[in-house]
């Protein structure tokens, strides 16, 4: 592998580089998902993660909802989420989510969440309680669920699983030997194991990982074989951005050449669908495989 296909981060950290950069949002659609999401009193991922393709997304007439509140029990250190114990449980929350997406009358809607680790279930009962709303209220949209770590609790998983979304997705978010600096609160292995549940759940399955964290080609590498085994269907790989001084600094800024690279292999090492660049997220065109 080419050293140029990775800049040397001293010089990008004056600027970043041209392709990481994105349109402010705007137009009648974008005013169109906001309305929604403060007149139902929603959380997105969009906002709380600090994604860079808000705009674009929303501009689209589309949005990823979180739910289970916008505090989460975990201290990830690439996370924008705010971090905490969480107060309070929105019984209400399936209904309003699931009115906003058949108002906006989207063909596949994505579902995320906070980690809720202080519940017995874990959130699984919401989680349930959204997916049978959303049936209900569109059923003609499909549906992806981003799903956080059950930390090893199978019966909530089976909870949620239960319900057949059309794509459960969890993401690993980057290599094994970083998952101590980056998800400490999390087990390489046991994500691994819940993505081999659902895809033995007869479910499609997803995740989605980061680079830029000081990781090598060679354990992008033995992360896509892990998944491959594990039975994942599709892979998203982006750039991790630093969303405050207090999170991890960016290591390294991945060129759109290494990404398509990274494509290219996880294609070869038997992935159904791989979207790799700069600005991919989890929920980036989801619509896409389908």
């Amino acid at each position: 592998m080419s050293d140029s296909l990775v800049l040397d981060i001293r010089e990008q950290r004056r600027k970043k580089p041209d392709w990481l950069r994105v349109k402010l949002p705007t137009g009648k659609e974008y005013l169109r998902v906001r309305q929604l999401v403060d007149e139902y009193k929603l959380h997105t991922i969009c906002e709380s993660g600090s994604c860079p393709n808000m705009g674009e997304c929303w501009g689209a007439g589309t949005a990823t909802f979180m739910i289970l509140g916008n505090v989460c029990t975990r201290g990830c250190s690439f996370c924008a989420v705010a971090t905490g114990r969480p107060t309070e449980l929105d019984l209400d929350e399936p209904y309003r989510v699931a009115e906003a997406i058949r108002l906006m009358g989207v063909k596949h809607a994505v579902i995320t969440s906070v980690n809720r680790d202080e519940l017995k279930d874990r959130g699984a009962g919401v989680w349930a309680a959204t997916i049978r709303e959303i049936k209900k209220e569109a059923p003609n949209t499909t549906m992806e669920t981003l799903i956080p770590d059950v930390k090893g609790n199978w019966e909530a998983l089976e909870t949620i699983l239960a319900e057949r979304p059309h794509v459960v997705s969890h993401n690993m978010e980057t290599v094994k030997r970083l998952y101590r600096t980056v998800r400490p609160q999390a087990k390489y292995e046991r994500s691994l194991e819940q993505i081999q549940r659902i895809k033995a759940y007869g479910l499609r399955t997803k995740t989605g990982f980061m680079v830029g964290l000081g990781e090598t080609p060679e354990e992008v590498y033995e992360i896509m074989d892990d998944l491959v085994a594990h039975g994942c269907d599709v892979l998203t790989i982006g750039q991790y951005l630093q969303p405050t001084k207090m999170h991890l600094e960016v290591a390294e800024f991945i060129t759109p050449e290494l990404f398509k690279h990274y494509e290219e292999v996880g294609y070869q090492k038997g992935f159904k669908f791989v979207e790799s660049g700069p600005l991919v997220r989890s929920s980036y065109h989801a619509e896409r495989h389908l």
